[in-house]
């Protein structure tokens, strides 16, 4: 083993440099040192939080919301949106008060759990710009704060693409070819309406390229506009006398005997019981806006609905701009949305008090005529949507530079992440504009908005995800100061917005999930450096300590065992081939790299750690060869001593090593040739193993009272000491010749077993428990895949001249059979092999007889890939040490990769 044969005989100069500089610093400050020198900086032993708020000014001095201006009326205003003025008659006429009380409380429910979650996870941290965005991003990692912030932008974009609509279709009705208030604008066309649109979001972009900021100080007087037209159709709705109200265009789907340019008349009739009564019912029917016979139904309804009210999430996007935004978000989302909701129940409750349902859902202009004065309805219709566009193109516009700054997407995002002097990022909201007029594409408000609540829906199952899953974590630093929330809360919002997202569109909600995964998937494939923390590591380790637990070792059985391997090395750049070969072994099990810092330093005495120092070099080097390995790495006086710690303590509860593999004693001239080969058998650009981490770092040598494994006797210890901890042993050699990526270059290659003690010549019989293992770890590697398309087991029979072949090569085959293994069985006299060769000299192995033995594996050999060798028990006595290391050396020499197995349990079973 190359890891345990260097020599380490001198203490490093740079290490007693360093200690006698620090040393002599301390005593020129006269103080003690508070710190050490670690990679070229000082380390202090004292720790420094970061502070509340961003130390930049220029970050600070943009600070300047509070909860009512920043957070309530944004989302106050976005939750009214169209819904308050244009289409809440629709809602109650279609579904009735039962179904409207329904609907409107299964999406506030979605809302109110969604903002628990929201709000605990403001609450559990600084907060900068990016809104939910930041905060999903940096609790779920950047894979999936990547995509779902991808996906708010999107839902974001085609949510201001709905007001807008909302916008355009009211103004049209109202001042269009056929308007309520007047005939002034050309309509008739689609052209025309995306003209309007156009005029209208262009106006919102020079808001927005004004300033989000702007926005939100007069977002206050927007409201409070909005409130004067809320009461003043409340009051009308009361107290106005009854009267009938035209409708110029009745829907031609529910009354298809009607003239379409006649004028039809419902009853307004002021708060009346049986009114309420009549409209406590639903009443389904075709949407009179779209040519489309199908008539509404529930979850048509409740998209129209939720679409409406999405915006929560408006205060938590202008986070960047919050003085204080952990404490404005929670306090100011959830006011606003109990407002809206209140309004709502008091609105809805009226209109179906006071209107006839076919009324309401044949003219979704219809308060106009009932408002005491109607411009109250169409500046409050105004002010919603537009307030509510512009909310979400703020919004987008907010996140996609946040996306385009965290850099995740790469270049076709880098523009996004430009600002101007006041930070407002102008090419992100050039960006937002010119996506929202795409989404006016799709025409009709009630096209749009299955497809908003649908990614909102997906959006707040996200959130509410990344809470549930902090929680259930059990994170100790996951201690938000909101105490109203609980994870059973957050799967709860959870599981409602994923089973209404299906009700609403079967074909929306799959695609925005399949868009979600998809970029995950090449979020996680871009290899992102950004360490934000991800919940998968959280909750990975929360089960993974539990499945731990629940692994006992006493109910261990043999049917179920599998290899659990530590391979002890020094050297990657003379030990990748032995890595990747111990990898295929492993057959889905514990694999473990160890080695060994020896040192007669103590801790006080080092600069830093050694292997703490190195296990950052050890983890990127098994990234770059693609192997499932742990890495364990120890300080001890020698190398055997710190194989006894490695092998000791490796693992954790029932996953432990079972199974110690370690490379061949080698001299110094095989040792260079080996290290040659296998440089030149790596492939170019995978991984630069000139040098071992020791030599990248410079780390310290051990002195001269350091006992390194520097002897076959030590070696050989080492091999007894594993045997005695009752662990399985393999000792790989001539890996460096190993070509386990092409093995089929030449045809079929082998995979040979000699389930042969050689060192016991007179020993009949092939069935022990080496012999097992050995066919065992031949079975495992030809079921890897490289392994198991180009090779084949072969297991050989060695005989003597008078045994019964045909009675030996049934017992082996049936052996085989009931072992379930697929091999072909070789006959060899043996007599004849080493018959010129007495095996016993002076009661020892002869070494003509090894050399025999070799030469007759060789020639056995042209295509193997690898062998299987019996490794026979270590010597106790010391003087036979040498002799030992020597007779394996002359069975193996020349040989192709081989491995040399001695086992100690049972590791098959032939029971079901």
């Amino acid at each position: 083993m190359s890891s345990l044969l260097k020599s380490r005989n001198l203490v490093s100069e740079e290490l007693q440099g360093v200690l006698s500089r620090n040393q002599d610093r301390d005593s020129q400050a006269g103080t003690s040192s508070q710190g050490v020198r670690y990679r070229g900086r000082d380390i202090d032993a004292s720790f420094h939080f970061d502070t509340a708020v961003d130390p930049e000014s220029e970050e600070s001095s943009r600070r300047t919301l509070t909860t009512f201006s920043g957070v309530f009326c944004p989302v106050a205003l976005s939750q009214f949106s169209y819904l308050i003025f244009l289409r809440m008659g629709f809602v109650i006429g279609q579904s009735g008060v039962l179904h409207f009380s329904i609907e409107l409380s299964l999406a506030y429910l979605i809302l109110m759990l969604t903002i628990l979650s929201i709000s605990a996870i403001s609450t559990n941290g600084e907060i900068q710009g990016g809104g939910v965005y930041f905060m999903i991003s940096r609790t779920l990692g950047p894979e999936f704060g990547g995509a779902m912030g991808l996906l708010f932008f999107i839902a974001n974009i085609f949510s201001c693409g709905l007001y807008v609509s909302g916008f355009t279709e009211a103004f049209l009705d109202n001042f269009g070819s056929t308007g309520i208030l007047g005939q002034w604008l050309p309509d008739g066309s689609a052209y025309w309406r995306y003209l309007y649109s156009f005029v209208v979001l262009t106006v919102c972009l020079g808001i927005c390229l004004v300033g989000g900021s702007l926005f939100a100080r007069t977002s206050a007087f927007i409201l409070l506009i909005l409130l004067v037209c809320y009461i003043s159709v409340v009051v009308s709705l009361l107290f106005h006398p009854p009267f009938m109200v035209p409708i110029p265009h009745p829907n031609k789907y529910v009354y298809p005997g009607n003239d379409t340019n006649s004028t039809v008349y419902y009853n307004f009739t002021g708060p009346n019981l049986e009114m309420f009564l009549e409209n406590s019912k639903s009443h389904y029917s075709p949407d009179y806006t779209i040519d489309d016979p199908s008539s509404m139904s529930f979850a048509r309804v409740f998209a129209i609905l939720f679409s409406s009210v999405t915006g929560i999430m408006n205060g938590a996007n202008l986070s960047g701009e919050l003085r204080k935004p952990s404490e404005s978000i929670p306090r100011g989302t959830l006011l606003a949305t109990l407002f809206t909701f209140l309004c709502y129940i008091l609105l809805g409750l009226t209109i179906a008090a006071s209107c006839q349902y076919e009324l309401l859902i044949n003219n979704y202009s219809f308060l106009i005529p009932i408002n005491y004065w109607s411009g109250f309805v169409v500046i409050g219709l105004s002010a919603a949507t537009l307030s509510a566009a512009l909310g979400n193109l703020i919004g987008a516009s907010r996140i996609l530079y946040a996306l385009a700054k965290d850099g995740l997407f790469g270049l076709p995002l880098k523009p996004a992440a430009v600002t101007v002097a006041g930070g407002n990022p102008i090419p992100a909201v050039a960006i937002s504009f010119c996506l929202v007029m795409l989404v006016l594409l799709i025409g009709s408000l009630n096209l749009i908005a299955p497809i908003v609540t649908c990614f909102f829906l997906l959006a707040y199952a996200s959130t509410n995800l990344a809470c549930a899953a902090l929680d259930l974590a059990s994170a100790p630093n996951f201690r938000p100061t909101f105490k109203l929330f609980h994870w059973s809360a957050s799967l709860a919002g959870l599981f409602g917005s994923l089973v209404m997202g299906f009700l609403v569109s079967y074909i929306y909600t799959p695609i925005s999930i399949m868009i979600m995964l998809g970029l995950m998937i090449v979020l996680h494939l871009r290899s992102l450096p950004d360490n934000w923390g991800s919940i998968s590591q959280a909750l990975i380790f929360h089960q993974v300590r539990k499945y731990m637990l629940m692994l006992d070792p006493r109910k261990y059985h043999v049917k179920y065992w599998r290899p659990q391997i530590i391979l002890l090395i020094s050297h990657p750049r003379q030990n990748a081939q032995m890595i990747k070969f111990v990898n295929d072994l492993k057959k889905g099990g514990l694999y473990v790299l160890g080695h060994v810092f020896p040192s007669v330093l103590n801790l006080e005495q080092m600069v830093i750690d050694p292997s703490e120092e190195a296990m950052p070099e050890w983890l990127s080097i098994v990234d770059e060869l693609k192997v499932k390995a742990f890495v364990e790495l120890t300080v001890a006086p020698d190398v055997r001593a710190g194989a006894q710690q490695l092998i000791r303590i490796s693992g954790l509860g029932g996953m432990k090593p079972n199974t110690v593999c370690l490379g061949f004693y080698e001299s110094a001239a095989v040792r260079e040739a080996a290290r040659v080969a296998d440089q030149q058998s790596h492939e170019p650009g995978v991984i630069n193993l000139s040098a071992s981490p020791s030599q990248h770092h410079g780390w310290f040598s051990t002195s001269s009272s350091t006992r390194d494994v520097a002897t076959p006797g030590d070696y050989t210890r080492l091999l007894g000491d594993v045997l005695q901890m009752g662990k399985e042993l393999l000792v790989l050699r001539h890996m460096h010749a190993l070509d386990s990526n092409g093995l089929g270059g030449r045809g079929k290659r082998q995979i040979d077993v000699w389930p042969v003690n050689f060192f016991q010549p007179g020993l009949k019989g092939y069935i022990d428990t080496t012999c097992l293992l050995q066919l065992q770890f031949a079975c495992i590697l030809n079921s890897s895949r490289r392994w198991r398309r180009d090779c084949r087991i072969r297991v050989f029979l060695c005989v003597d001249a008078g045994s019964n072949l045909d009675e030996l090569t049934k017992q082996l085959d049936l052996l085989l059979g009931d072992l379930r293994i697929q091999a072909q069985t070789h006959i060899l006299d043996w007599q004849h092999v080493v018959g010129e060769a007495n095996p016993m000299s002076d009661g020892a192995i002869s070494s003509a007889y090894l050399t025999a033995v070799n030469q007759c594996i060789r020639l056995q050999s042209p295509e193997t890939a690898a062998a299987f060798l019996y490794l026979p028990r270590p010597p106790s006595d010391p003087r036979m040490h040498a002799q030992y290391l020597e007779q394996i050396d002359i069975l193996t020499k020349d040989l192709p990769p081989t491995v040399l197995v001695h086992g100690l349990h049972k590791v098959f079973s032939r029971k079901l």
